[in-house]
């Protein structure tokens, strides 16, 4: 996050990216090198969660799925969980729970992957269940188990 930017409302979507035959696409925060997850990202303001759902994952692996012709698939699912202590500094005032909004899309085999080196360094494929053993959030382990 750049320091210019407005504090951030406890609210975000989590967006498991995965293919056929379930193999889920994880990346590596810059921020924490043991730190693997699902596209996520904040909800701006006057945004839909489903409309940041499409901006993070172009954001966040280069992958514009409306060009593409991908549907996203909203899970009318919300996750809540409390917000790290090391990012509370990065949402408005005394916001310690984050309420995240569920969604997945199926990629093609030979998608190609483009990460924002400000955000992520590294991404892996893997199988679903090595992808919810290697995920840090319990809530994004949760998810790639429910695909």
């Amino acid at each position: 996050m750049l320091d210019n930017q407005p504090l951030r409302k406890p609210f975000s979507v989590l967006v498991v990216i995965y293919k056929k035959n379930k193999d889920c696409l994880l990346i590596q925060r810059t921020d924490d090198a043991n730190f693997w997850q699902s596209v996520t990202g904040g909800i701006d303001e006057g945004e839909t969660p489903i409309t940041t759902a499409y901006r993070e994952l172009l954001e966040e692996t280069g992958i514009d799925a409306r060009a593409l012709g991908l549907t996203m698939q909203d899970h009318k699912k919300t996750n809540q969980y409390t917000i790290r202590e090391s990012w509370r500094h990065r949402y408005q005032a005394n916001a310690l729970v984050n309420t995240e909004h569920v969604f997945s899309i199926c990629v093609p085999d030979d998608i190609t992957i483009v990460l924002d080196p400000n955000e992520h360094t590294d991404f892996v494929w893997l199988t679903q269940q090595q992808a919810a053993e290697k995920a840090w959030s319990p809530s994004n382990r949760d998810e790639i188990l429910a695909l």
